[in-house]
């Protein structure tokens, strides 16, 4: 009989796994072929208006869905839909993150138009609704269009001329940007 020191192999084997790459493969079939949590990873970091850094954490990952459920005036192109949620590290704002898969390009414009619903997770996520989206973002590209909206954790509503944070539409803008850069390079 031998002994196995397990501190040295779980070492090993947690080095082993995390320096593992996927393949980058074709870009318009990475959101099939990749782990969900590299489509949307567990930490994203960021930084504040003032120049501070943050971190946005994942609350939840929606089942894919259809265009049509996820998003305000889907793509014409979309094929379907993947949506997560974040909080940012004090908990204060969330943002919901939609991936509409395109089957081409969205024609010029058409992307402006494009809201993705919010979806609400426990935690500081649960209050996150239609009616607490105050800003967003958007970014397309031939495979993708990623959608965001933002809003405060505490659940308040949107009210037409409502002041918004600057942190809100930064978190709405550097989510979809990390999102779509991490799908597309």
């Amino acid at each position: 009989m031998f002994e196995v020191d397990v501190l040295p192999l779980s070492l090993f084997l947690l080095f082993t796994l995390s320096s593992f790459r996927y393949p980058a493969g074709p870009v318009a079939d990475r959101w099939r072929v990749w782990p969900v949590t590299r489509v949307f990873p567990y930490a994203i970091t960021g930084t504040s208006p003032s120049g501070a850094q943050v971190t946005y954490l994942l609350a939840g990952i929606a089942p894919e869905t259809s265009c049509a459920a996820a998003f305000r005036a889907a793509p014409p192109a979309c094929v379907t839909a993947l949506r997560a949620t974040y909080a940012d590290s004090t908990a204060t704002f969330v943002a919901t993150a939609g991936i509409a898969v395109l089957a081409r390009p969205v024609p010029l414009g058409t992307a402006d138009r494009v809201t993705v619903r919010p979806v609400a997770f426990p935690g500081p996520a649960e209050h996150f609704g239609e009616r607490q989206c105050f800003t967003g973002a958007r970014l397309a590209s031939d495979a993708y269009l990623v959608a965001t909206v933002a809003g405060y954790a505490d659940g308040r509503s949107y009210h037409a001329g409502a002041r918004v944070m600057s942190r809100l539409g930064g978190l709405a803008r550097q989510l979809a940007t990390a999102l779509h850069r991490g799908l597309t390079e």
